[in-house]
């Protein structure tokens, strides 16, 4: 993989992912396009960088020339799934309460095809339930506000987290300006 390609792999991951390298989301979900074997290398070096940090990147979905990484924080997530709503609305979808993160993520991956996902991917990605809820229930229309999520519940709180997320994103790109690449960038301590 060049430098190039590396960058332009670091910018997309900081964009879209800010949130959870900065420790404040337990999960993102990326869309790349970029060659297969561009992209592997790229997840090994994350796993070899970040996996003693807490953080896993992996590939849930090929389409086409199209990659779709999930990269968590696999503490936050492990804590998020096991709150008893959110357990509760996974169940609904099969998933059950001795499964590890690695086994729902494996059913999770085999239910995404091109252009479909299924309504559970906002669990794992940290999405209030009711929210979740509200997008099945309304099929993504009537929303009270539309940010990183659809918003059904709480638009205030949703708005705060909002916020929060735009912070961690300028604070991740100030520090990929300064930085040799995105693994060093997350490295730096810095309150949000």
């Amino acid at each position: 993989m060049s430098e190039l390609e590396r960058r332009s792999i670091d910018n997309v991951l900081a964009f879209h992912s800010a949130p959870t390298l900065m420790g404040v989301k337990c999960a993102n979900l990326i869309s790349f396009d970029r060659n297969e074997d561009t992209m592997a290398e790229y997840l090994r070096e994350f796993e070899a960088e970040l996996s003693g940090r807490g953080f896993c990147a992996r590939q849930l979905c090929k389409c086409g020339k199209r990659t779709l990484v999930f990269v968590c924080n696999e503490k936050m997530l492990n804590a998020w799934l096991g709150m008893p709503r959110v357990r509760d609305f996974l169940s609904e979808y099969g998933y059950t309460d001795n499964m590890t993160l690695d086994e729902m993520l494996n059913i999770l991956s085999g239910r995404i095809g091109c252009g479909s996902f299924p309504h559970e991917i906002g669990a794992f990605l940290g999405y209030p339930v009711g929210d979740i809820r509200g997008f099945i229930s309304n099929s993504g229309r009537n929303c009270l506000l539309c940010g990183y999520w659809k918003v059904y519940e709480n638009a205030d709180k949703a708005r705060r987290t909002f916020k929060t997320y735009d912070r961690c994103r300028e604070i991740l790109f100030d520090r990929l300006n300064h930085c040799p690449n995105l693994f060093r960038a997350i490295s730096k301590e810095e309150n949000i």
